[in-house]
């Protein structure tokens, strides 16, 4: 049969054929020189087909919209987050060794390599600190203000590492802002800001005990808790204890 005596519909099905059989005997030809090419010539080819095929997964589809994926946070995430930084810095005092009962509850701030607590006259001079982690170390009282005192560690001392926590001046705190913390048996309580002045930050929660650390939904310090229920010294008074002279 001559070509030229074919219709429309089998010179497109004749078309269609060849390049089908082309396509293949393309295939065929790649794979068997690919077969006997150097490993690098295989790795380049196989990074230039994984180029162009995210290329084309990524170009936009005329006629089609993608939407953006928005990951939501939810409020309980964040406050179980920052209840395990909360817990994670928490640590006991002991006058002696972790064997004896623990007579304070403190937080640890690894940047400063200190720990915090609630001023108290059975407070000693020297202690031994016990970590979340369960590790122990000795520590040397540095400073004793009339709220808050400050533990410091010598420099060949090792110390548990933990995400240290952001300081959230009191000025920074509004009535309504969620606090949480921990009790004495570490289990957490959250509550409200009450509202915050010269004496303190004052929150609707109970059963927190002296020296235990208040923290905000992102698990930044906000204060420590005093002797006074429900009140919490400024975690920015840390900063101005540190730096005052002895």
């Amino acid at each position: 049969m001559n070509i030229e005596d074919l219709s429309k519909t089998q010179l497109l099905l004749l078309t269609i054929l060849v390049n089908f059989v082309t396509a293949i005997a393309t295939a065929v030809m790649t794979v068997s020189l690919l077969d006997e090419a150097p490993p690098q010539v295989t790795q380049t080819v196989n990074r230039i087909v994984e180029r162009t095929v995210e290329s084309a997964a990524e170009a936009p589809i005329p006629g089609i919209v993608t939407k953006e994926t928005t990951v939501i946070v939810k409020e309980e995430d964040l406050l179980s987050a920052a209840i395990r930084a909360d817990g994670s810095r928490r640590i006991l005092v002991h006058s002696g060794a972790t064997t004896t009962p623990a007579i304070a509850i403190g937080t640890y701030l690894p940047d400063k390599r200190i720990v915090v607590t609630a001023t108290t006259a059975e407070l000693p001079k020297e202690a031994t600190i016990a970590f979340a982690d369960g590790s122990s170390a000795e520590a040397s009282l540095a400073k004793s203000g009339a709220t808050i005192t400050i533990y410091g560690f010598a420099d060949n001392a090792t110390l548990p590492s933990v995400a240290t926590p952001d300081i959230v001046p009191a000025a920074d705190l509004s009535a309504g802002q969620t606090l949480v913390s921990l009790t004495r048996d570490t289990a957490a309580v959250s509550g409200i800001v009450s509202f915050v002045d010269g004496t303190g930050i004052k929150a609707n929660v109970t059963g927190v005990p002296p020296g235990a650390a208040a923290v905000n939904i992102e698990g930044d310090l906000i204060g420590i808790a005093t002797a006074v229920p429900g009140v919490f010294a400024p975690a920015e008074r840390i900063n101005v204890l540190l730096t005052e002279s002895p």
